[in-house]
């Protein structure tokens, strides 16, 4: 097995978390994608990965070296694509992450019309409300809403949200409107992880207006504390995307508007000194260009 296959090799077995899923993903057999990391750690003279009968896991040296081996074959890939001419022809793997529910609304039907365009491709998606960092995951893409904190990020502004509290109206015509962030303490409300599950509500353009909210209810899901919302029994503070159906509709109503924080920006972002291939410009083409018609975003 030559050096760029045995790469190849570890990098399929690193993200599997098996030989034989490795090989599976390469299309080769279990034997082949052993025998070519065992050529590979007799090559480096470094132990990369630590293998039970269970599991195989990567050593500390073998998760800095898939940093850099992941860094050199999206290097490679975007070099092939330069030369063949397959500017605009992608294949391959396509992994990117996203918010859980802006994925499900906005990125999810994105990722399907490009699958659509580009047989030749496929992709993953991981949806998850937590920062991912997008090289020790092996991903290609991230949505980034709110500020951006880590260095060495490429990105590309595509929208924003607000932070908005909302309720049904009829739920308002029994309850009455809020006037201040103080009248909150008088409404039935169900918290989020949009607003962190405490009992403070920062508002204003610099989040220096404290309203002190008793939940009634907190979940972990967005979309219930939404159908809720919708239903009549309470009011929930949410990111606008959100919303934004139920808010064009009149199912939903936004109340103390002029207590909002600043927007929160929406990127679509990727590695800087890692030259973008042609399946991950043509994705960033086709998405910056659907978000950013997207109202609900603007």
């Amino acid at each position: 097995m030559d050096r760029l296959q045995s790469l190849e090799v570890f990098v399929a077995v690193a993200e599997t978390g098996s030989f034989a899923g490795g090989a599976r993903t390469l299309g080769i057999s279990a034997p082949s994608a052993t025998r070519g990391v065992n050529e590979l750690e007799e090559r480096l003279s470094a132990r990369l990965f630590t293998r039970t009968t269970r599991v195989v896991r990567l050593t500390d040296v073998g998760r800095t070296y898939l940093d850099e081996v992941r860094g050199i074959l999206t290097d490679l890939d975007a070099a092939n694509d330069g030369v063949s001419g397959a500017v605009g022809v992608p294949k391959g793997m396509l992994r990117l992450t996203s918010p859980v529910e802006f994925g499900r609304i906005h990125v999810a039907p994105i990722l399907a019309e490009y699958l659509d365009l580009y047989p030749e491709m496929t992709a993953s998606m991981l949806m998850v409300d937590r920062v991912v960092n997008l090289v020790e995951e092996g991903l290609d893409i991230g949505v980034r809403i709110g500020p951006l904190t880590a260095a060495g990020l490429m990105a590309v502004k595509v929208g924003r949200v607000r932070r908005v509290i909302c309720g049904a109206p009829d739920y308002f015509a029994e309850h009455g409107l809020p006037q201040t962030p103080d009248d909150l303490a008088n409404h039935r409300i169900v918290e989020t992880p949009t607003t962190t599950l405490n009992s403070e509500w920062r508002l204003g353009k610099k989040q220096d207006i404290i309203a002190r909210v008793t939940p009634t209810l907190a979940t972990t899901s967005v979309a219930s504390a939404v159908s809720l919302a919708r239903s009549g029994w309470g009011l929930t503070r949410v990111l606008s995307y959100q919303v934004g159906p139920d808010l064009q509709s009149g199912a939903l109503k936004t109340v103390l508007e002029d207590f909002e924080p600043e927007h929160l920006p929406i990127h679509l972002v990727h590695y800087e000194g890692r030259r973008v291939s042609t399946k991950a410009r043509s994705f960033l083409d086709l998405a910056k260009k659907r978000l950013r018609q997207e109202p609900s975003l603007n």
